[in-house]
């Protein structure tokens, strides 16, 4: 056993060597908490000053217990490492130290390696299920994973983003251990791990602190999650600040990505939370820390003068124009791209392609300024679970998409020198979809199945209800079934394997320092863009996913790679419909 990189929690259950545990929780709208051990009998927590309740009873790892309330409701540890079942049953000691890790010296790679795999632990066997993929990804030229978020959520079957115990694996997945073995095997490969967390809210079933800790929620600021988490208070900040540093430490993943972060009432609480890592964690360790914001908010990212800002935010604009580009879809927030070629390009350029401006789906102005941050403050994808999974029917491009047309992005996705994202499945081609999937009690999950089907009825192909009523049920176990991503076409997984190659040996090397030379519209499907790389030698992709030819500029350079006939168009003046080509030029 190790101490190394067990974390002292200062709430939650703390083992001790001598066997017995220090509880502590945070109750204040409670006049009196009891704390109950398994085959124990109850223990009255004692009253400490700011609403607190603690106590030390005997409990070696594996002892089960829960804290009883005033008027008899039982609840799990709202910091439980671990839960004996699911959400709302008893929660588990553990011991933080009890894992041998293999890796230990490990720390970490540079940001602008990261190629990353975002997957969802459940639909690929749980904690040993993706282990046993792990030598594959890396094979294939992936350099990172990213899991959803496995924070303990209600049932078996769940995207992860309804969870109520930020500190506990789900179980359905595996044990703590099984977590810990995932990373530590990822590390002996060479693989980062990062975590999706969320902090913008709790999910609707097994959230217990409306009972002892009504001062967590604001009673002003309503979101689509119910009332907003309370930010202004420390002890809300220290919980989730102590959250992030514990998968960060306790875990050892490398990184973290903070989902829909704009839905946080008090942003300044991400800077103090990015900052209080960064100390923490030190500067010997790669730690890498991304935000989800829809408002482009530049400002959080790695300019402020101490350095301790965020490393990249989920680039959505990009996906939004190769994803019109690539289907036509114009309806929801897809309106906002109805010039997607013109937004490409700033995109290209320049990372975001709203700064500002007004959006026409909202009606507000919408991003800041990004053409001063480098290429890696960016998180680009053609695919996420996002993207897939809020769709009615969850299908993927490889079956809205033109074969030749996805091709060619995917050149531009991953030979860019941006930081390329793909989700799990899409790196072989398959066609199965990814949907919106839960495992809840009858009554909610009936809210939730009519709740679904209602957000689409303002799309065209679901004006009517009955065609409507062919959405698939979130709670129905087929639809988490279809949701598991088969073997497909072996074709683009060697492509998917070509194209990281280029990437590692000829971008990779280049990105720091990199900027953008600029951004050519040639048509109305077809940019050009060029890279001067941190290493002076200039990289040029060409991309038209039109049905026509664009005229072309002359480029110059070593052909990196190119798709159907692409091979020599920018020495001939023409780009073919649907292709790609991406050149290097070597340092002058």
């Amino acid at each position: 056993m190790t101490d190394r990189f067990a974390m002292a929690l200062p709430f939650g259950a703390e083992p001790r060597p001598d066997g017995a545990t220090r509880f502590r929780l945070w109750a204040p709208s409670a006049a009196h908490v009891s704390l109950e051990i398994a085959g124990q009998a109850p223990v009255a927590m004692q009253p400490e000053p700011g609403g607190w309740f603690s106590a030390t009873a005997p409990a070696p790892p594996g002892s089960r217990y829960a804290y009883r309330l005033p008027r008899g409701l039982r609840v799990p540890d709202p910091a439980s490492r671990a839960q004996a079942g699911d959400v709302h049953d008893e929660s588990l000691v553990v011991d933080p130290r009890a894992y041998q890790w293999q890796h230990a010296d490990w720390q970490g790679r540079p940001w602008h390696e990261a190629v990353i795999n975002e997957l969802h632990v459940g639909a690929l066997g749980g904690f040993d299920g993706v282990r046993a993929r792990l030598p594959r990804l890396r094979d294939l030229g992936f350099t990172a994973i990213e899991l959803m978020p496995v924070a303990d959520f209600p049932g078996p079957r769940n995207w992860g983003y309804d969870g109520v115990l930020p500190f506990a694996p789900d179980a359905a997945y595996g044990p703590p251990e099984a977590l810990k073995a995932l990373i530590d095997a990822a590390h002996g490969l060479g693989l980062m791990v990062l975590l999706d967390v969320v902090y913008n809210h709790f999910g609707p079933d097994g959230n217990y602190l409306h009972a002892y800790a009504a001062p967590f929620f604001r009673d002003d600021i309503e979101t689509p999650w119910g009332a907003a988490i309370d930010f202004r208070r420390h002890e809300v900040r220290d919980f989730f600040i102590v959250n992030a540093l514990y998968w960060l430490e306790e875990y050892r993943f490398d990184g973290l990505r903070f989902d829909a972060v704009h839905a946080i009432s008090e942003p300044d609480f991400l800077d103090e939370m990015a900052a209080a890592i960064r100390a923490a964690t030190g500067p010997s360790r790669h730690v890498h820390l991304v935000l989800e914001h829809e408002g482009n908010a530049a400002h959080h990212l790695r300019q402020t003068p101490d350095g301790s800002g965020f490393d990249a935010q989920w680039a959505d604009d990009f996906h939004h124009c190769l994803h019109v580009l690539l289907t036509g879809e114009t309806e929801g927030y897809y309106e906002d791209f109805r010039e997607p070629t013109r937004l490409l390009a700033r995109c290209l350029a320049e990372g975001f392609a709203y700064q500002g401006e007004i959006s026409p789906h909202s009606g507000q102005p919408r991003g800041e300024p990004s053409a001063h941050l480098p290429s890696t403050d960016f998180v680009v994808c053609l695919q996420n679970h996002d993207q897939i999974g809020n769709r009615a029917l969850g299908e993927r491009l490889t079956t809205l998409a033109k074969p030749d047309a996805l091709h060619a992005a995917t050149v531009l996705l991953l030979l860019a020198p941006f930081v390329p994202l793909v989700f799990m499945g899409e790196e072989w081609g398959t066609a199965r979809p990814f949907l919106y999937f839960t495992s809840h009690e009858e009554t909610l999950a009936k809210l939730v199945r009519d709740g679904r089907r209602a957000e689409f009825r303002h799309f065209a192909a679901f004006q009517d209800p009955h065609r409507r009523e062919q959405i698939p049920d979130p709670n129905a176990p087929g639809t988490f079934a279809a949701s598991i991503p088969d073997d497909a076409d072996s074709a683009i997984a060697r492509r998917y394997a070509e194209l990281l190659e280029l990437r590692r040996d000829y971008v990779i090397p280049g990105i720091p320092g990199c900027r953008s030379e600029g951004v050519e519209v040639l048509g109305e499907a077809a940019v050009l863009a060029r890279w001067r790389l941190g290493n002076a030698a200039l990289l040029t992709i060409a991309l038209n996913l039109g049905p026509e030819p664009a005229s072309a500029a002359t480029a110059h350079g070593q052909r990196l790679y190119a798709t159907g006939e692409a091979g020599e168009v920018l020495r001939g003046g023409v780009l073919p419909a649907r292709s790609a080509v991406a050149l290097l030029e070597p340092p002058r």
